[in-house]
């Protein structure tokens, strides 16, 4: 079988929809070989992480040739190509198909974040991006939902008939399923290396609720008042997380990586990180979740949208508005070491067998065989 996928976020993306796309054509790989993966992009960074897929066999990427370049490439000729180039299914791995696109398609719709935190989106990003949904939504063979929260986001959305839209969770980077460590953060050792801490991943801001965790730690007694390491950056809403610590002399509290820590420290973080603390508005999936169980990381999530899906029914849930709440329940994780080893060893468990990549791979490779 001829796949082609739309890369250009395999290429040039290194956070969530680039880390997707890897992981995604990675297991499709090594679990289905000898089908022919036709990577499209209008660019590439070049680094350690995009070259290897212009080495490996069962590659091909694909540049563009002719006048059209970019954003309009991808648009208008990436179709064109596709066909030409033979591809017997075209697979949109971040929520958009190319325009008059003639062979068996599949879309991957992440979140419908725009729709349901619109304050975060300046207007013409929304408009851009529910016009691209739309299209993919309508054009696609199949879509892929990459959680049952997500499903029911693009039902409600976009009238998409259920039958239409297929459940794949996210696949995770293959390291987690591995025993190795990681190494510690160098930048951060001072703070994480032999001392208790917790831990927080992801983008900062008002969707992800770090300033609800600085005001839970706020109502902690000062002895289970351990740091939290945050890993990830923002703008405004950072700037306003950093002034009610500075208001509220919490600067002891709260650890704020100076820099990107990579896979390998990541791993280490959540190896030695006491919990997870994820108390998000909304996901379309919460990889960080998966990620910590896979682990042997015990977690603190919201009992909203997908991340009960990714929690599984032992981690701690909250609801992400109530600070009592998620000081409770950190609270919980600290004085209660059973409870802790309990939720490690389940919460492990369930992400293995949830979340296998071989499970995703088959899944996916199914749902194509379908098509053609």
């Amino acid at each position: 079988m001829r796949i082609g996928f739309d890369a250009k976020r395999l290429f040039n993306n290194f956070t969530g929809l680039g880390n997707h796309s890897r992981t995604t054509v990675d297991i499709l790989m090594e679990f289905h070989p000898g089908n022919e993966y036709l990577l499209y992009t209008p660019k590439i960074k070049h680094n350690a992480v995009t070259d290897q897929y212009l080495d490996k066999a069962d590659c091909r990427t694909i540049l563009p040739h002719g006048p059209l370049r970019g954003s309009a490439w991808r648009t208008f000729s990436l179709a064109k190509n596709a066909k030409k180039d033979g591809a017997d299914i075209f697979h949109g791995l971040s929520n958009e198909l190319p325009a008059r696109l003639d062979i068996p398609s599949v879309v991957t719709i992440h979140d419908v974040a725009f729709k349901t935190f619109p304050d975060m989106y300046h207007a013409t990003d929304r408009f851009t991006y529910n016009l691209k949904w739309r299209h993919a939504c309508k054009t696609a063979d199949r879509i892929i939902a990459i959680s049952q929260s997500t499903k029911q986001d693009i039902v409600r959305f976009y009238g998409v008939d259920p039958d239409r839209i297929d459940i794949v969770y996210q696949p995770v980077n293959r390291i987690y399923y591995t025993d190795g460590t990681g190494a510690c953060p160098a930048t951060l050792e001072q703070y994480v290396n032999g001392k208790p801490f917790m831990l927080y991943v992801g983008s900062i801001n008002s969707r992800k609720n770090l300033l609800g965790i600085v005001k839970a730690i706020e109502l902690l007694p000062e002895d289970l008042r351990i740091p939290l390491v945050v890993i990830g950056d923002g703008r405004e809403y950072k700037q306003k997380v950093l002034e009610y610590i500075s208001a509220h002399n919490l600067q002891d509290a709260v650890v704020f990586s100076p820099e990107k820590v990579g896979t390998e420290g990541l791993r280490y973080l959540y190896r030695n990180a006491r919990m997870l603390v994820y108390p998000s508005f909304y996901e379309g999936f919460g990889l960080p979740v998966v990620e910590a169980l896979l682990s042997h990381c015990p977690v603190i999530t919201s009992n909203v949208s997908s991340l009960p899906e990714a929690a599984g029914p032992d981690s701690l849930m909250v609801e992400p508005s109530d600070i009592r709440d998620i000081a409770d329940k950190i609270s919980m994780l600290m004085t209660d070491d059973a409870l802790r080893r309990e939720m490690t060893d389940k919460g492990f468990r369930y992400a293995m067998d949830s979340f296998s990549p071989k499970i995703l791979a088959d899944r996916l490779m199914d749902i194509y065989r379908q098509l053609i």
